[in-house]
């Protein structure tokens, strides 16, 4: 068992569509020998059970918070296990008092549609209107339901653009982040 998760260490990894979050969360939770958790895959799960798209599962989550509160609650039981990284948009928000760390990976919005677009295998323009829809639908429920701006970033310990760094300094950089709240873990100062 490694060190972070002895000490039981829970990160959230939060950002837009095709920000980057899954592949750092990922590398994250390898890195550091903790569980990895994707709340977006949970969300993605939901939509093909009920027979919708993502983007029309947002739509339907506008009038019914249940769809956000059960996914809410898997990352919130999830963290109080402890040794994960937990990857989703608002993972940071929910877990703000029990995550160790809480990271945003950021891009341009047509970076992330160009890597959705290739990740999916979707044309850019299909791409650039789902990430739209789910990213303002997104934008309503969290100011709705939880009373979040997703614009207000203050939740966040670190900031990292994925545009303007690669992936490996991305990484190197979170893991530096994570390394510190470790010492700070186990100084008992958090």
């Amino acid at each position: 068992m490694s060190e972070a998760c002895r000490l039981g260490l829970v990160i959230a990894v939060s950002g837009l569509p095709g920000s980057g979050k899954t592949t750092l969360a990922k590398a994250l939770a390898r890195s550091l020998g903790l569980r990895y958790v994707s709340l977006g895959r949970v969300f993605r799960a939901i939509a093909r059970e009920r027979g919708v798209t993502v983007e029309e599962l947002s739509l339907i989550a506008e009038s019914d918070p249940s769809i956000d509160k059960e996914i809410d609650d898997l990352s919130v039981r999830e963290a109080v296990k402890g040794c994960v990284v937990i990857d989703g948009h608002l993972s940071a928000w929910i877990l703000k008092d029990r995550a160790h760390l809480k990271l945003l990976v950021t891009a341009p919005l047509d970076i992330r549609v160009e890597r959705v677009a290739r990740r999916d295998g979707k044309p850019l323009s299909k791409a650039l209107s789902e990430v739209r829809v789910r990213e303002e639908s997104e934008r309503r429920r969290f100011l709705k339901f939880y009373g979040i701006d997703v614009n207000d970033l203050s939740v966040f310990d670190v900031i990292i653009s994925t545009y303007k760094f690669g992936v490996d300094e991305v990484i190197d950089i979170a893991l530096t982040a994570a390394r510190a709240v470790i010492k700070r873990v186990k100084a008992g100062k958090t």
